[in-house]
């Protein structure tokens, strides 16, 4: 049963503490990661055998299985993912940016670049769950971002075939190829490449343990998005909401994983007890009961809190991945709010709607991470490229100035590179 904890009576540690078993995948994905590079796609196919008992004659899915795919969702699931696409898309336009360019000083040149990398990774899973939602929002950034060329990666099942969903959604938001790998060796195929993956600049998604510490060993060699731990969910919740609703919001993140974690914290000890016994009926109803079962009594808590305003700086502290702000005037505490991934204002706004439909995307950082990085965006398939130019006039102005700098850090060479060039 979910825990109960006043703020101020009980220790900190038990407010803001969450169990997280510590693995031992270090040294196995670095074993894993030297073998894809030695080994290539040798390596991947065994791989594939052992970890998702498939047997397969080539790594790329075919043209022809995306389109038998297609064929084999709903056509209602297939307008859905448009609908979905449509709105990823219009809201992840807005975040584009614009290359510039200053010369508001004679014989002076100064300006940005924006520039797409060339090839990016996407990371779907394909574990105890099945993402499009993951394709779509991975994916259609990376897009309008003008990337290249995007590249999906996702385990197989034992019969050598990615789930039909994924594929019809990786048609929907254009992706180029399809790969049928997964676990910390596909991480390592794209970060190297090997005979039939592309090697990439960049790697997004989310994934397992595994996969979150292939992802940090090959940081460096190409970036990555960041390391997504398990899900989360805190909602800020007043006396007035329906214990239902919380209840099922609460829910819909325990059931991602038995690492994941819910949190609710409200003002009223009414609604604490209504929402702990309300958890305990929706519970048995769910299919996935065993996973939401361990996750509500592992890392499940409702924290009582004196007001509000208390409330949302609890959540400031633990600064989750999803915040839910149920009330009646969310605006009036959304600045207040300084650190979550995604926030969902108002007591008709599940999380749900940020998983699948609404546009804003669902890659976000997570166990406390919010304090200092942010969704998935277009910005994290561009870099910027700075330049500079001088006229001969216009540096002599300054020759001297940035002599005089270097030499402070005692660059003579550098002093001098300024200086020669405007030498009689």
């Amino acid at each position: 049963m979910i825990k109960i904890l006043k703020y101020g009576e009980v220790d900190s540690k038990d407010i803001f503490s969450r169990v997280v078993p510590q693995m031992d995948v270090e040294k196995i994905v670095a074993d894993i990661i030297e073998n894809v590079k030695e080994n290539g796609d040798k390596a991947l196919f065994e791989y594939c055998e052992k970890f998702d008992k498939a047997k397969l004659s080539s790594l790329e899915v075919s043209k022809e299985e995306i389109e038998e795919a297609c064929t084999l969702v709903e056509p209602n699931f297939l307008e859905i993912l448009k609908i979905a696409a449509s709105n990823i898309k219009r809201f992840h336009e807005k975040q584009v940016r614009n290359s510039f360019i200053i010369n508001d000083q004679s014989g002076v040149v100064t300006g940005q670049k924006v520039i797409p990398v060339d090839r990016a990774g996407l990371y779907v899973p394909g574990g105890t769950a099945t993402y499009p939602s993951t394709v779509l929002m991975d994916s259609i950034p990376a897009k309008i971002a003008g990337v290249g060329e995007v590249v999906i990666v996702t385990p197989p099942n034992s019969e050598g075939k990615v789930n039909p969903a994924i594929l019809a959604a990786a048609k929907v938001a254009g992706v180029d190829r399809i790969f049928k790998v997964g676990g910390a060796q596909a991480v390592a195929a794209l970060a190297y490449g090997t005979e039939s993956i592309p090697k990439v600049d960049k790697i997004v998604g989310p994934g397992n343990a595994f996969v979150a510490e292939a992802k940090k060993q090959v940081f460096g060699k190409v970036s990555i998005d960041m390391i997504a731990g398990p899900s989360e969910i805190l909602v800020v919740a007043d006396g007035k909401s329906n214990p239902r609703f919380v209840a099922a919001d609460l829910l819909s993140q325990a059931e991602h994983d038995v690492l994941a974690s819910a949190v609710l914290v409200t003002e009223s000890s009414t609604l604490a007890e209504a929402v702990q016994k309300e958890i305990e009926v929706q519970i048995p109803q769910l299919e996935r009961a065993e996973i939401a079962r361990k996750s509500i009594d592992d890392n499940g808590k409702i924290i009582v809190a004196e007001n509000l305003d208390i409330a949302i700086e609890i959540a400031n502290e633990i600064a989750p991945e999803h915040l839910e702000l149920c009330m009646d005037n969310p605006f009036d505490y959304l600045d207040k709010v300084r650190h979550a991934g995604s926030i969902f204002m108002g007591r008709n706004c599940p999380e749900a709607l940020g998983d699948y439909l609404a546009g804003a995307n669902h890659t976000l950082p997570t166990s406390g991470t919010a304090k200092f990085s942010s969704p998935l965006s277009v910005d994290d398939f561009v870099k910027k490229t700075q330049y500079t130019y001088y006229t001969r006039e216009a540096l002599g102005k300054v020759a001297a100035d940035v002599a005089y700098f270097a030499e402070k850090e005692g660059l003579t060479a550098h002093a001098k590179s300024a200086t020669i060039r405007t030498e009689e």
